[in-house]
């Protein structure tokens, strides 16, 4: 079983950076792929990005690469999201989310992930 749990999202104008965060529990943290995912309002459930267990391999939606950054540190069980020139449209909530993955895949797919935590908003005003 892991807990999911972000930092605080925020308001940011357009143009700006904010970073989130997600701090998992549990002693296994190192053997999950790990995901973002952002649902606008009236919008399905979105892939933002995504980062295998080690480390080493990480994926993005065409909509945020280039902008947006995920890492993790494997010591600190958190996941982390930058996000750079920030634009209106990526208002939405955003979610990690977990998956028991040890390998270089990463998911895609919100159905594929076992775990996800509750949601931080992020505004972009324009």
């Amino acid at each position: 079983q892991v807990q999911l749990v972000e930092s605080r999202g925020g308001l940011v104008q357009a143009g700006g950076s904010l970073s989130v965060s997600c701090a998992a529990s549990g002693r296994t943290f190192s053997s999950y792929a790990m995901g973002w995912f952002r649902q606008a309002p009236g919008k399905e459930r979105e892939f933002v990005a995504g980062i295998n267990w080690s480390g080493g391999s990480t994926n993005y939606a065409d909509s945020v690469k280039g902008r947006f950054t995920i890492s993790r540190d494997n010591a600190k069980n958190t996941v982390y999201l930058q996000m750079n020139s920030l634009k209106p449209e990526d208002t939405a909530v955003y979610y990690c989310a977990a998956r028991s993955l040890r390998s270089g895949r990463i998911p895609l797919s919100p159905g594929h992930y076992d775990y996800w935590g509750q949601g931080t908003q992020v505004t972009v005003s324009s």
